[in-house]
């Protein structure tokens, strides 16, 4: 492919352009277009991959985003580290809107997503004990908190299908679970970068307390969660392009070696793209 960069992001709500030097590209899967056009670029020298996950117009709700097809365009341009920023609601009183959250735990509540490369014919099954990369998270904390950003360093993260909100009943029960923030894109993004050996960090930055948490709040509403988005977004900004280029080159992690485990034994050497077996 002409195109390459070793870093991806895939932009939340607002936040689409940032890379010098760009170029638009169509990169065809096998399971469908990407979301949108893929912009190339650089930063700080750094060869970088922009898509919005939702679309440039944000045409596509939660529930409709081809992960799949985002996900192996970004492999297929050679991306080893994808940077997932996303908004989300608290779901703890501590963790306050404006406050970034980088989680290290996410609770599945999707249902009908798609949600693996690996339909046959080598039945493989990728660990999901620990979806996030560490690695990553401890340098986009270091970055965060050296530009003064309130960053939790872990926190679950619960999918949920969307796209509707939670009722106040269900906000209650994810709170007293213990999770920190809930997102309706979370889930499968993050587990199939997973699949493809990728290392994958979100960003969550809290636009809200989901309803129930605080006791009898106003609902959230799409319009109050873009405000605080939109307040907030340069700091989205400088937190990815600070962790960019502190991304060291040849950086390793246990997310880069995750199908050595996942098959049996006559396949463990047997790498390969899904679609292009």
């Amino acid at each position: 492919m002409k195109h390459k960069a070793d870093i991806g992001v895939f932009g939340g709500s607002g936040f689409y352009s940032f890379l010098d030097n760009m170029e638009e590209i169509v990169v065809q899967t096998p399971y469908g277009p990407t979301s949108d056009m893929i912009a190339v670029g650089t930063i700080n020298g750094r060869p970088v991959a922009f898509l919005p996950r939702h679309g440039k117009d944000h045409s596509l709700p939660p529930h409709r985003i081809p992960y799949r097809a985002n996900i192996w365009a970004m492999k297929a341009l050679g991306v080893k580290h994808l940077i997932g920023p996303c908004a989300a609601g608290s779901l703890k009183k501590e963790v306050k809107p404006g406050d970034f959250v980088l989680c290290d735990q996410f609770v599945d509540r999707t249902k009908g997503r798609i949600d693996t490369f690996y339909d046959g014919p080598v039945t493989t099954h990728v660990s999901a004990a620990d979806p996030y990369c560490p690695e990553l998270r401890k340098l986009a904390y270091k970055v965060g908190t050296d530009l003064g950003i309130t960053v939790h360093e872990s926190g679950t993260m619960v999918v949920i299908q969307g796209p509707r909100f939670s009722t106040r009943a269900e906000s209650k029960w994810f709170s007293k679970m213990g999770w920190s923030v809930i997102n309706m894109t979370g889930y499968p993004e993050a587990y199939l970068a997973s699949e493809l050996e990728m290392c994958y960090v979100n960003i969550s930055l809290i636009t809200d307390y989901d309803v129930g948490v605080l006791g009898e709040e106003a609902p959230v509403s799409h319009d109050a969660v873009m405000k605080v988005f939109n307040k907030n977004v340069e700091n989205v900004k400088k937190m990815i392009i600070g962790l960019i280029k502190v991304i060291p080159e040849d950086l390793k992690s246990k997310c880069q070696d995750t199908l050595s485990t996942a098959r049996l034994s006559d396949y463990r050497a047997k790498t390969f793209m899904p679609g292009i077996i």
